[in-house]
């Protein structure tokens, strides 16, 4: 961390720590700000003035940690700050990265417009050279634009005043760390690492903003007891020059399920006189993801897959943990609940998330938070849907803890004898995703709509909440028919092709306990769940033991995903509590799903 980053100042650990710098200057703390509710604030000249209040970055105007609180709709929000770029930053460019920012965004340094963002869950970043220098200050202003209607990506946030079902407050503005960062005239853009477990090697490739002759790139991975290996190659004719490193034999060690352990790697950028001109921090897992049949495979052992939904919500925060600390806690809490990973749901998660996720060897299926899409009763995706996705596989592709990707989730679309505008959507963010990462399973939608008949993985969504039907629902994958979701019994998916299957979202137990017994426990307006509330925590346990035996004792199936981890607001189907309080013997819960899986079973047997 920077000497530069104060004490007081919030979220002040670096935010990308697979890319990591010594130089940066963290932006976060108090801006100027103002709500824009005519959204006329450019006519009225609040680029050019001081704003009429004070908000605490990198926390969103509706949550109480930002100083504001306001969760009426604000359609525009602006921001402002005067910072001095560090005069030791001369002969250098200046990067002003935003880590997101929902959801349109247009910034402004020193009166000159320098970027313009569309998404609020992918980063961005402007170049301020010649609008700023190093020494000199630089005004940075910017306008959040954030509609009620039309289609957009906005995950669980609500469409309506008040918060419902599985629908939380909104989320507007700078939600993520904002920060200055010096770097050279040629540099290194963000680099991709790939393990190859079979080779026992990594392939690195480190972009380059521009090429200069006899430049090169030097990789490092080291372990604790040293470097293991390095490699140089030409940087002056190739744009993206890759380093393929073999690791000898007694210095390999996997990245497990549980035991995250992670190499370091340092990339460097080097002159003709072998100086260096620019160089990053990171590091890699060596770990490998594959298919056989229904399996799904972990560095080529069937590993049954307890995963919990997390919604990645905090009381004080919303969409913004609290503290970096907030972040490992959750992941400590699920491991705690007999859980081995997450399905990161309608969020594109901080990038500190995965960073704790791959130390602790924590399993990680990616999503984008494409719920929002729908408009006149239909789902509208955009260009910018495609283009947001791009953007978050672009930063998140080389987190070992990533085991797959899910770009949508519960499209609806039923069989028509013609394409529609979702078929397309579907099938070109299933081919984004192939393309951008051709090492890990993509989804084409959890649940709901398989409508890309190569889809890696099959999955359906089932909330059924007595045991014995439950069973009676998933009888058939062993015959190659599995529970397929559908709409009034219209056949909305392609068929079932054998692949692995899970169900991906199962058992939403409703419980709150200070509610049982009262008038207030069937009233879904305050409180909400699936199906029955339980009665008792007895009542809880046996249903959970009950649906999730159902599961483990499938041998054809690889894995499930619990819903949900906490819960959040009104939505009371969590293990614990909103506050992260324990609100049942998770001791009973873990006691439930960590017995052997029939698919682990018929795996050690094989």
């Amino acid at each position: 961390m920077p000497s530069s980053v104060a004490p007081d100042v919030p979220r002040a650990e670096y935010p990308r720590p697979q890319m990591v710098r010594p130089d940066w200057l963290n932006l976060n703390g108090p801006w100027q700000f103002e709500i824009d509710a005519g959204d006329t604030g450019l006519e009225r000249g609040l680029r050019e003035r001081d704003l009429a209040g004070t908000i605490t970055v990198p926390y969103a105007p509706e949550s109480e940690l930002s100083g504001i609180g306001n969760t009426d709709f604000m359609p525009a929000v602006w921001y402002r700050r005067t910072v001095t770029i560090p005069a030791e930053w001369a002969g250098r460019r200046t990067l002003l990265h935003f880590g997101a920012v929902d959801h349109d965004a247009t910034v402004w340094v020193n009166g000159v417009e320098v970027v313009r963002h569309r998404g609020g869950f992918s980063p961005f970043t402007a170049d301020l050279s010649g609008v700023a220098r190093p020494g000199e200050e630089a005004t940075i202003v910017v306008r959040a634009r954030d509609s009620r209607h039309g289609p957009q990506a906005r995950g669980k946030q609500s469409t309506r005043y008040h918060n419902y079902e599985c629908l939380y407050t909104r989320t507007t503005g700078i939600w993520q760390t904002v920060w200055l960062e010096p770097v050279p005239d040629v540099h290194l853009r963000r680099p991709r690492i790939t393990p190859d477990v079979a080779g026992s090697a990594f392939t690195v490739v480190a972009p380059l903003s521009a090429n200069r002759p006899g430049n090169s790139v030097r990789v490092t991975v080291s372990d604790p007891d040293g470097v293991v290996v390095a490699g140089t190659v030409r940087a002056d004719i190739d744009l993206s020059p890759t380093v393929r490193l073999e690791l000898p034999a007694g210095r390999v060690r996997l990245w497990e399920p549980g035991d995250g352990f992670l190499y370091d790697v340092k990339i460097e950028l080097l002159d003709a006189a072998g100086a260096v001109i620019d160089a990053v921090d990171s590091y890699a897992g060596l770990r490998s993801v594959s298919i056989d049949g229904k399996r799904l495979l972990i560095n080529g052992k069937p590993v049954f897959q307890r995963l919990v939904l997390d919604q990645g919500y905090y009381p004080d925060g919303l969409m913004t943990a609290p503290s970096d600390e907030a972040l490992l806690r959750d992941i400590e809490l699920s491991l705690a609940a007999g859980f081995n990973g997450a399905r990161l749901h309608q969020k594109v998660f901080e990038e500190r998330f995965l960073y704790h996720a791959d130390r602790l060897g924590y399993l990680v299926w990616g999503e984008f938070g494409d719920w929002g899409s729908h408009a006149e009763g239909e789902h509208k995706h955009t260009a910018s849907f495609v283009t947001q996705w791009l953007e978050v596989l672009e930063r998140d592709v080389s987190h070992p803890s990533i085991i797959g990707w899910c770009p949508l989730n519960e499209t609806g679309q039923v069989i028509h004898d013609h394409l529609t505008h979702l078929d397309d959507v579907t099938r070109g963010m299933f081919l984004a995703t192939k393309l951008a990462d051709p090492t890990r399973p993509v989804i084409d939608a959890s649940g709901y709509s398989h409508r890309v008949p190569e889809t890696d993985v099959y999955d359906s969504h089932n909330y059924e909440q007595e045991p014995e039907a439950f069973a009676e629902q998933l009888s058939g994958l062993s015959k190659d028919q599995p529970y397929v979701n559908d709409i009034e019994g219209r056949p909305i998916s392609v068929p079932y092709r054998g692949q692995p299957y899970f169900v991906s979202e199962y058992g939403g137990i409703w419980w709150n306990p200070e509610l049982a017994g009262t008038e207030q426990a069937a009233d879904r307006s305050t409180s909400w769940g699936y199906g029955q509330r339980v009665r008792t925590e007895e009542e809880f346990h046996e249903r959970f033991a009950g649906l999730t035996g159902v599961l483990l004792d499938d041998p054809d199936m690889f894995g499930y995903c619990y819903t949900q981890l906490t819960d959040v607001f009104q939505e009371e189907n969590g293990i614990y509590r909103f506050d992260r309080s324990t609100k049942l013997d998770v001791s009973r819960v873990r006691a439930a799903q960590t017995r052997e899986a029939a698919y682990e079973r018929t795996a050690s047997e094989g």
